[in-house]
């Protein structure tokens, strides 16, 4: 597919240097503090990046991020900066498709923990409590069903893998060994603190934040603040309310109509991924879109 303002596979910034090719986005070094954050069309499922981009998603990922960092400043500071991208890259017939989908960040040390908040029984955790009767080492009522709300948010955090690995459910002992204990508990209580606020705020927009997972580092200080995607389709479940129903694996705003897609297909979820036929990529956008709309523009 052809570049354009709204399509970027894979950036290609000459005037900064590279230091990762994530997922999903693309990392370059600006200077010893700060960097810059290109979040490309790229999709990745089930750990694998396919080979062909969603049209306009690092757009909109960008966006609802940036419309959440905000709105959760009054919880933790995040990474951004407030420096205009235009300012940072030399290459001008470059700041079309890069300005609406890129951020000037500040360095930081990632904690190498994914900061999972559940607050719906799905996807891997419906399938930890069919087994044990517990998710991530969290003892739950018996008898729930498959989407069903739990009695409350419950945080299950993940160890982060490279590309092309598997994250790792563990649980909060293995998080205060690897995080320290004050250090975890810090960054459980932010998580449940940011998901139930945002989760009410989306609940009046007729949006059910089934659950999601934040990132964070620490800076000079050691002190904690929030980095990478927030309460975006990409690291979030979102339901729709009109179509939510317990018992079933509900439609969902998010990356999950792919991950259906490809469920259907003799795939073994090893790379190289598979192409997508043009209407799952314009149905996926579509999906895309109105999660934003309906997050952003109400």
């Amino acid at each position: 597919m052809k570049p354009n303002s709204d399509t970027l596979y894979r950036s290609d910034i000459k005037s900064l240097p590279l230091i990762a090719n994530g997922k999903v986005r693309d990392i370059y070094s600006i200077d010893d503090q700060y960097m810059l954050i290109v979040t490309t069309d790229r999709l990745s499922a089930f750990d694998v990046i396919l080979p062909d981009p969603i049209p306009g998603k690092g757009r909109i990922l960008t966006e609802v991020s940036n419309f959440w960092f905000e709105r959760c400043e009054n919880i933790i500071p995040n990474h951004l900066t407030g420096i205009a991208v235009r300012d940072v890259i030399k290459e001008n017939d470059q700041i079309e498709v890069l300005e609406p989908r890129s951020i000037v960040v500040r360095k930081l040390k990632a904690l190498p923990v994914e900061a999972v908040i559940r607050g719906y029984l799905i996807g891997s955790g419906w399938k930890d409590y069919q087994a044990s009767g517990s998710v991530c080492g969290i003892n739950l009522p018996a008898g729930l069903q498959q989407a069903e709300k739990l009695p409350e948010a419950i945080f299950t955090p993940a160890t982060k893998a490279d590309v092309g690995e598997h994250d790792e459910n563990i649980d909060f002992t293995k998080t205060v060994d690897l995080l320290g204990q004050d250090l975890a508990e810090q960054v459980r209580d932010v998580s449940l603190k940011i998901y139930t606020q945002a989760a009410q705020y989306a609940l009046e927009r007729n949006i059910i934040i089934a659950d999601t997972k934040f990132e964070f580092g620490v800076d000079e200080n050691n002190k904690l603040v929030l980095i990478d995607e927030i309460l975006t389709p990409d690291s979030s479940r979102f339901w729709p309310m009109e179509s939510y129903k317990i018992g079933t694996s509900p439609p969902s705003f998010d990356k999950q109509y792919i991950r259906d897609y490809l469920e259907t297909l003799d795939w073994d979820k090893t790379a190289p991924g598979p192409s997508l036929p043009e209407d799952v990529i314009k149905n996926t956008a579509a999906k895309y879109e109105e999660a934003r709309d309906k997050l952003v523009t109400n």
